[in-house]
Formats: structure tokens, sequence, C-alpha cells
């Protein structure tokens, strides 16, 4: 199985490019798209996804453009879309008994399904209470469970942990790193350590164009020697900040511990450490990163 995507953009009113020539061929397992908000992931989302039709260029699920020919696509798909809504009336195992009647699944196949991602997403004692009452994390894997109902060969999830407790995150990356294997998984994602926990390959996009694919391996390999660490007084936090991309701040007894990208020592006392995905992630969605 292949999803190819070939110099996609999209433009909305008043000539504002929400994505432009995007280009990206994927194969089975878990993709992290990261980017700040407002980058065109969720533009990008809704693309694949067939909501939404390119202004130019071209998607192809298996060699067929799925503008001209959805179903084909949309037989396969799974989609947790970042605005994903539940009926608060509704138990969990009614919301997905509606959303396979949706998908039109007979009513045989949809009962055994559900039964069995029920068990998948840990709600198995929680089906048949009212959606209103769930957890956002919980409400998450319902939504995770109604994207799973046709046993898809691409899922989609975008930014599927926004809003949720450490604890519930954590969950959520483990269920979809064992969701991983004979399909593409597609997490598009502004956090970092979700990306970190379960891709197998990275895409970081920014204002629209794509700035970076690599493994994690490779992105810290882009780093390697250039991140810094050292403890300064406060009051030459804000010089730094605006001399040097910090990726992190500790507050000491002794000052701030600072984390500084740089090519060169920034710092007499600075020492290096190893680089992060989250060094790599601000240093290319930084201004000036997209010519890396």
């Amino acid at each position: 199985m292949e999803l190819e995507i070939d110099r996609v953009g999209k433009q909305y009113r008043g000539g504002f490019w929400g994505l432009r020539e995007f280009t990206l061929d994927l194969h089975p397992g878990v993709l992290g798209l990261l980017g700040p908000n407002g980058a065109g992931k969720s533009t990008l989302m809704r693309i694949l996804a067939t909501i939404t039709r390119p202004t130019e260029g071209k998607v192809a699920w298996n060699d067929t453009d799925i503008a001209q020919k959805p179903d084909d696509l949309r037989q396969v798909l799974g989609y947790l879309p970042q605005d994903f809504g539940v009926y608060p009336n509704l138990t969990g195992k009614e919301f997905l008994e509606y959303m396979a009647a949706i998908k039109g699944m007979d009513g045989k196949t949809a009962r055994r399904r559900i039964e069995e991602l029920l068990v998948v997403v840990n709600l198995v004692d929680a089906a048949k209470r009212p959606l209103g009452g769930y957890s956002g994390g919980m409400k998450q894997r319902v939504g995770i469970a109604q994207a799973l109902l046709n046993d898809p060969q691409l899922l989609i999830v975008d930014e599927p942990t926004v809003g949720l407790d450490p604890a519930e995150r954590v969950r959520f990356r483990n269920l979809l790193s064992d969701l991983a294997g004979a399909r593409i998984i597609i997490l598009s994602t502004h956090i970092v350590s979700d990306v970190e926990a379960t891709a197998t390959e990275i895409v970081i996009i920014n204002k629209g164009r794509q700035v970076e694919r690599a493994t994690p391996d490779r992105l810290l390999a882009l780093l390697q020697g250039q991140v810094w660490q050292w403890v300064v007084p406060e009051e030459q936090l804000p010089g730094l900040k605006q001399r040097h991309i910090v990726s992190g701040t500790v507050r000491r007894s002794d000052g701030i511990q600072v984390r500084v990208v740089s090519q060169t020592a920034p710092a007499a006392e600075a020492h290096p450490v190893a680089a992060s995905l989250e060094d790599a992630y601000l240093v290319l969605v930084s201004e000036g990163g997209g010519e890396r």
C-alpha cells in the first residue's frame, strides 16, 4: 500500500496558502507530522481524509487520485479529527454502533468489531455509560475506536492528545504504538514528545511547507555538537534569547540553567550536551530554520 502526496497546495480566500508544494510518499509505519499551530497540519489531514480538495497537486492512494475517486480510500480510511465530537447522551457502545452504521457495516460484523475495540481501547467497563460523563482521555479512546471500526489501512489522527493529562497522553501514545504494523499511521501534532514516543519517521512542517523529513536519529544527528548548557544570572536571560535559540530553562538556586542551540560555544562556561528532538524541532521551525 502507498499514499503519494505530489506538490499539494491549498489556497483559501484572500489568497492565503495554508499548504504549498507539499510532497511525500508514505508506506506502512508511523509518520509523525510535527509543526506549530497554524503550520498547515490540519489542512493536510483534511485533504488526505477526502474532506477537502487541494487547490493544486494530487494525492494518490495506490495510484488512484483520491480527488477523482475518493471512495477507494474512504473504504480503508480511519480518521480522528482534531475537533472530534461525541453525542453526550449516547453510551460509548451506542455511539460506536451509530458510527458503524454510518460506515455501512452490517450489524453482526459491527457488534463483533465493537466488542473487540472496547477491549483494545480499555473501555469495556465504561461501554454502557453516557459519553457526557467520560473524561477527555476516554473520549479520545472512543474516537480512536470509531476510527478503527473498519480496520483501516490508513489511520489519521490529528492533535489527539491536546487537553489530555500526562497519564492519558502516555496511554494514548502506547495505544498508537500497539496499532502500528501493516498500516500507515499519520500522527499530526505540535507536541514533540508524542512523536518521539511513537513515530518511526518525522516530517516537520512550518508555514504550509515541508521543512524536513528524517528519522528521529537523523534529526538528532543534525545538531550533534551544537547544544550547550550552563547557568546564567536571571537578568541575562532576555539578552540570551535575542542572540540564540534557547530550547530550555530550569530555575535553580544559583541562577537559571539554560539550554542553547548554537554552532559554536555561546559562552566560555557553556558545556556541550546531547541533542534532543525538541532542540531539532525548535531550530527547524525558527525563522530561517526552513533553509537548513
